[in-house]
């Protein structure tokens, strides 16, 4: 069995309501859910929340919600694995033993039905434990700078001063959108940043952190674009 979990706590600070904020014209978590519905691999879509009026919007969007996440787990400094780990064992109360879980992220508009049909094929054939979404860094971090004393500034790394950026090799960040993984890997705490894990690349114009309002700014800029494809 696959299931969907997406975590949209009520409480964020930066871009307060975020998970719910119109996108666009529609809520910010109707997107990950309609990616989800339209992939066509899920058993069921849950949404796990601690916000009544984030569980009816995506109620009336058609996801499910059978509980309410606790107060303990909807904080400022809980992250996503306890999160996802409370939602499966709640969840198997209801529906029985849960083969794949995908954690998808409420603040991904740009998330596609295909990276999930995707994501799932990798985890299946790799035989691994995590498929995360991965992009490049759009500039070598091999040559980072960092500002120091007096307004002064230094390489992380001056041994790559003299390098070309076309000899220096490729890194990955993750792009936020989805974590395809086992229902025992995220109950054991397997860790996500590691060799357990495959990736799902791709391109850096449809992945935007939405952290702040900038963020938000540059999502709608990208979307013009995005929307057209």
């Amino acid at each position: 069995m696959n299931i969907c979990v997406i975590p949209a706590r009520g409480g964020s600070k930066r871009i307060p309501r975020k998970n719910i904020k119109l996108f666009n014209g529609k809520p910010m978590i109707a997107y990950s859910i309609y990616a989800a519905q339209k992939s066509g691999v899920f058993d069921h879509i849950f949404v796990t929340t601690d916000d009544v009026e984030i569980a009816n919007i995506a109620k009336n969007y058609g996801a499910q919600v059978p509980f309410m996440r606790p107060k303990n787990l909807s904080d400022d400094y809980t992250q996503t694995g306890p999160v996802i780990i409370h939602a499966i064992n709640e969840i198997e109360k209801i529906i029985g033993e849960v083969d794949n879980v995908c954690c998808i992220y409420a603040v991904a508009p740009f998330i596609q039905a295909k990276d999930l049909k995707d994501g799932l094929e990798r985890l299946i054939e790799k035989k691994c434990s995590f498929v995360f979404t991965v992009t490049t860094f759009p500039y070598p971090i091999q040559r980072a700078l960092k500002i120091v004393e007096e307004d002064r500034v230094e390489m992380f790394n001056s041994d790559f001063f003299d390098r070309r950026s076309q000899d220096l090799e490729e890194a990955y960040h993750d792009a936020g959108q989805f974590y395809w993984g086992k229902s025992k890997a995220f109950l054991d705490n397997v860790l996500t940043f590691s060799k357990e894990s495959s990736p799902l690349i791709l391109p850096r114009y449809r992945v935007q952190d939405i952290d702040t309002e900038d963020d938000w700014r540059e999502a709608e800029i990208k979307s013009i674009t995005i929307n057209k494809d």
